[in-house]
């Protein structure tokens, strides 16, 4: 029972815009906003990162960083240097190439690989929400020893291009991706005051997978409680200081992201979505999907290709 694992699964997170990147000299890149999450690390050198709403980071040699908010963001060897536009740098580029800004022949002074990843749209404000807009990861740290050996495979395959690489880095950066995660909970422990870090708490996390594991299950605040070992006010108080939302809010949220997975991973009929995830009739299901979602059930398939 692994809530992180089940969030993951459920945002049906896929990996694009993966690129790497050598530069040395004077230089930075400004990227415009993108969707969902992003994904960097520095496989050589170092530089700088800078996002609005935090000062800017220095990000060096087996450092990685996350941002989460879609917000424009830059790439420079120094904060002072004027940047030059993504759309111009990578003109012509080709998914999972290398794209170099220095003159030919020197040696890089910073080497980063940079991956996107797009989930799906209605249910991207369950991971995206609770990120802050950027999260550095450290080599030094203790949580960065996991990443190692991810990142030494990742310098090594996208230095050249071989068969099965496209598919080893992909795998790879989910890999970096969920340590780089996994990093944020352990250094905000339970002050971050979402759900992402109410995972550090045993007695949350463990009601939390319960309801990821069993969301058509009718829970009550008692029984959760009980399967957490605290008591029914205690654990009430504690669940809504830590994840945001009382546990029956959260649980009817986490029932209509389930459903809709169902709906565009499937071709159930929506009266029998509705029926599983405890609702009595599909107008009262739809009324619900629309106010979590923002869609009507049946408008969400036919994004989803599958009406």
């Amino acid at each position: 029972m692994d809530p992180l694992n089940d969030v993951l699964a459920l945002l049906d997170m896929r990996s694009a815009q993966f690129a790497r990147l050598e530069a040395t000299g004077p230089w930075a890149i400004s990227f415009p906003g993108y969707q969902h999450i992003k994904l960097g690390a520095v496989l050589g050198g170092a530089c700088w990162v800078e996002t609005e709403g935090v000062r800017p980071v220095r990000v060096a040699d087996g450092d990685c960083y996350l941002l989460g908010n879609g917000r424009p963001y830059r790439l420079s060897s120094d904060p002072g240097v004027p940047a030059r536009p993504s759309s111009e740098v990578f003109s012509g580029f080709v998914e999972g190439g290398t794209v170099r800004v220095a003159p030919a022949g020197s040696q890089p002074d910073a080497v980063v690989v940079g991956c996107g990843f797009h989930l799906d749209t209605a249910n991207a404000a369950v991971l995206v929400d609770v990120l802050p807009p950027l999260v550095h990861v450290p080599a030094a740290s203790d949580e960065a020893g996991a990443i190692r050996t991810a990142l030494h495979m990742l310098r090594r395959e996208t230095a050249a291009a071989e068969v099965g690489g496209a598919l080893i880095v992909e795998r790879l950066a989910h890999i970096v991706l969920v340590q780089v995660l996994r990093s944020h909970i352990a250094a905000q422990g339970a002050t971050g005051r979402a759900w992402l870090t109410a995972l550090a708490d045993p007695a949350i996390g463990t009601a939390l997978g319960l309801i990821h594991e069993a969301p058509a299950h009718p829970w009550t605040v008692a029984e959760l409680a009980a399967k957490a070992g605290m008591s029914r006010s205690h654990f009430a108080a504690r669940f809504s200081e830590l994840v945001g939302t009382p546990p029956l809010e959260y649980l009817a949220t986490w029932r209509i992201r389930s459903a809709a997975r169902e709906l565009r991973t499937g071709n159930r009929t929506i009266a029998s979505i509705a029926a599983q995830y405890g609702y009595g009739s599909e107008s009262a299901f739809s009324h619900a999907f629309k106010r979590v979602t923002g869609l009507a059930p049946g408008r969400y398939r036919r994004q989803a290709g599958l009406a």
